[in-house]
């Protein structure tokens, strides 16, 4: 079966030495930082619905979901229609995003923005501050644990919160790095398969004092309510939204549903 992720690895290693080419860290350590960062953490833990609305424009597995979105207009339309923080995808070749899209959303919103990306150095931190980031996502399956220290506690340097993002039992151990947030990830990232169990089951195995985020496959208010009773706060969703003709719009109805 083909490996989904490590093919998306190679390719964003190769990705991260051109930038360096192109622009060298030395010289995005020199910029100076105009914004402060807004805390995700904060706006999960005070949020009724915990909703973070994700701007996905296409999937590895399923194509392109809307290639039209524009990241000038859906953020900011999701932000409006109470989502707790946003997620955009950076990753161009697999989920048509561009880090560009964070520096065009964050002026239209007062939400938290998660550069959502396969994060694999600490130029990639650097862009993500730059652009208008508050927060990035770590993945377990991506990082050796030390290396996955590292990058957080240089991310927190930069002032941005971290995600950190496991998937299986065999990844527990990433819990212990204390995150800002944990999430548990319902897609496969070899495979692609999605199964929201997978965050009840690795749940009952955590901590009950760690923001847990369940992140994927989450298509029905029903299931968040439930996620909620089972210790999560975040709930990490995109295709439900960006396939509706009116993403913000359905954001607003399922919100609407959570909360009832």
């Amino acid at each position: 079966m083909k490996d989904i992720l490590e093919e998306i690895l190679i390719r964003k290693r190769t990705e991260v030495e051109q930038a360096k080419r192109r622009t060298p860290l030395r010289a995005l350590k020199e910029v100076r930082h105009t914004t402060a960062c807004r805390s995700m953490r904060e706006a999960l833990l005070q949020s009724p619905s915990g909703i973070i609305a994700e701007f996905k424009r296409k999937s590895p597995s399923k194509g392109w979901i809307r290639p039209d979105g524009q990241a000038t207009v859906i953020p900011a339309a999701y932000a409006g229609a109470g989502a707790a923080a946003l997620s955009i995808l950076t990753d161009e070749p697999y989920f048509g995003g561009q880090l560009g899209f964070i520096s065009q959303a964050r002026p239209m919103t007062h939400c938290p923005i998660l550069r959502k990306d396969f994060i694999i150095d600490e130029y990639q931190l650097h862009e993500a501050r730059i652009a208008g980031a508050d927060a990035v996502l770590l993945i377990a399956a991506a990082l050796p644990l030390d290396e996955c220290g590292q990058l957080m506690r240089q991310a927190h340097e930069l002032g941005l919160e971290v995600l950190l993002e496991i998937h299986s039992e065999d990844e527990l151990p990433y819990a212990a790095l204390r995150p800002d947030m944990l999430g548990v990830n319902n897609r496969h990232l070899g495979t692609f398969h999605t199964d929201v169990e997978n965050s009840f089951r690795i749940a009952s195995l955590l901590p009950r004092d760690q923001l847990l985020v369940s992140e994927s496959g989450i298509s029905s208010p029903a299931t968040v309510r439930a996620l909620r009773e089972a210790g999560f706060r975040g709930f990490l969703i995109g295709e439900t939204f960006m396939r509706q003709p009116d993403p913000a719009a359905a954001l607003r109805s399922f919100i609407r549903e959570v909360e009832r």
